[in-house]
């Protein structure tokens, strides 16, 4: 008896000590993984991307079935895998006509949020007040939609929505024109930054309005602007780029978001994901 006491006794402080050690973490969340990360890799073999993601420790996925699966057989294979699928895409037109689909989509994948990650504009680095109009009516609608199936609609800030208006920018101008109760927001903390934007500001001035994270690092010395583009070579392992990542979380966790997903659009993401990943348990 004495021996199953002292064992038992033990147990606990073991599990003391683990409580502790994860309330010390600054990132306590499960490993998230945007699937555009992966776009070279899905299209050749879905079931060998997944086992990478994986044995990568990633439990949660942004995305919608890859090539040759439906939103039923992707959700499988990703379950069968401990890999949830809390949040999923839509391209802007493709919203704008049946959001409703988007949303029966959506809840077949198991996800809650649904995000959009661009605003069709004419002009490269020319996002005007007018197209800014059309999608706060645009979004509006579609939130409507999606909530009223259950979703929650995200956009997705992209850099370009930072373009100067009265005493602030057309990202102000969406954010202030759009219904809280349909309109949430994905930070890109990279787009944000290369738009000019500081993301921990960013938290701090819009609170709940954010939902979801990208989370990702520019390459030190690299400029920024409003074109919402830059060479794919820019994007660099969390942690050794010009981005606040301990601060993004540290606002963000105040915030209460849950999800966070890595994206690098690197062409040696595979070598830049897993130190990304590391980095993010170190802190």
């Amino acid at each position: 008896m004495r021996k199953i006491a002292v064992s038992f006794c033990l147990s606990l402080l073991l599990m003391g000590v683990d409580t502790f050690a994860q309330k010390g973490k600054l990132y306590s969340f499960p490993i998230g993984m945007q699937a555009y990360t992966y776009r070279a890799s899905f299209p050749k073999d879905v079931a060998a991307t997944l086992d990478t993601l994986k044995a990568l420790g990633v439990t949660e996925l942004e995305g919608g079935a890859q090539k040759g699966t439906t939103p039923e057989q992707f959700r499988k294979m990703c379950e069968e895998r401990g890999i949830k699928i809390p949040a999923t895409g839509g391209g802007y037109e493709q919203l704008v006509k049946d959001p409703v689909a988007a949303a029966k989509t959506a809840n077949i994948l198991g996800s809650k949020y649904l995000m959009c990650a661009w605003i069709p504009h004419k002009v490269k680095g020319g996002f005007t007040l007018e197209e800014a109009k059309k999608a706060v009516t645009d979004f509006n609608m579609i939130g409507k939609a999606l909530k009223e199936n259950g979703v929650t609609f995200c956009y997705h800030i992209h850099g370009y929505e930072f373009q100067p208006y009265e005493d602030g920018t057309l990202f102000d101008y969406i954010v202030k024109n759009t219904n809280p109760d349909y309109v949430s927001f994905e930070l890109d903390i990279l787009w944000a930054f290369y738009g000019g934007a500081d993301p921990v500001a960013l938290l701090k001035k819009y609170g709940k309005r954010f939902q979801l994270v990208h989370l990702k690092d520019l390459r030190k010395g690299v400029k920024g602007d409003l074109t919402g583009g830059t060479p794919l070579e820019n994007d660099v392992t969390l942690g050794t780029g010009q981005i606040d990542i301990p601060g993004v979380i540290r606002e963000a966790k105040k915030i209460g978001i849950k999800h966070y997903f890595i994206e690098d659009e690197s062409p040696i993401w595979s070598q830049q994901v897993p130190k990304s990943i590391a980095y993010l348990k170190s802190l």
